[in-house]
């Protein structure tokens, strides 16, 4: 989708293109069944998983990896893709197209909220707190992908 502006030097009418932008999610589980959420210091404000914006150059592996250290103070392996979610309204600020990653923290460290979380905590997947964004989605998805591998 494009919309069409002037081009502030000449006038012109120029093509401006509208694309979601790239996020990502990680889903931090500590096995059997818990999982990280941190609780958001920024609007939309309420619980969520960790994630955030893909920085210009760089991958959404390594925006993950990132974003869970920014925002839990943990070191993460990721270890499966959960899902694409792209819904035009997913995010209410603006449409955003999330890569939700799983990952295992590394062994021998605390959890320790940074960035934009104002708390980080460790949840039984059975027992959430209401989550922002469609994050309550994307973990109804992993529960059910959890319950087929028993």
């Amino acid at each position: 989708m494009s919309i069409h502006k002037s081009c502030p030097s000449c006038g012109h009418q120029v093509a401006e293109f509208r694309n979601p932008v790239p996020t990502v999610d990680i889903i931090i589980h500590y096995p059997p069944g818990s999982i990280v959420l941190i609780e958001r210091k920024n609007p939309p404000l309420g619980w969520a998983l960790p994630g955030g914006f893909v920085d210009y150059g760089e991958t959404v592996e390594n925006a993950a990896v990132r974003e869970a250290l920014e925002e839990t103070g943990l070191r993460v392996t990721l270890t499966d893709l959960a899902g694409v979610y792209s819904h035009p309204r997913r995010d209410p600020r603006q449409h955003t197209l999330s890569v939700v990653f799983i990952a295992h923290p590394l062994a021998g460290q605390e959890l320790s909220p940074g960035d934009d979380a104002g708390r980080a905590k460790i949840f039984d997947l059975y027992n959430l707190p209401e989550l922002a964004f469609d994050h309550r989605s994307i973990l109804n998805d992993f529960i059910t992908k959890l319950e087929r591998l028993k």
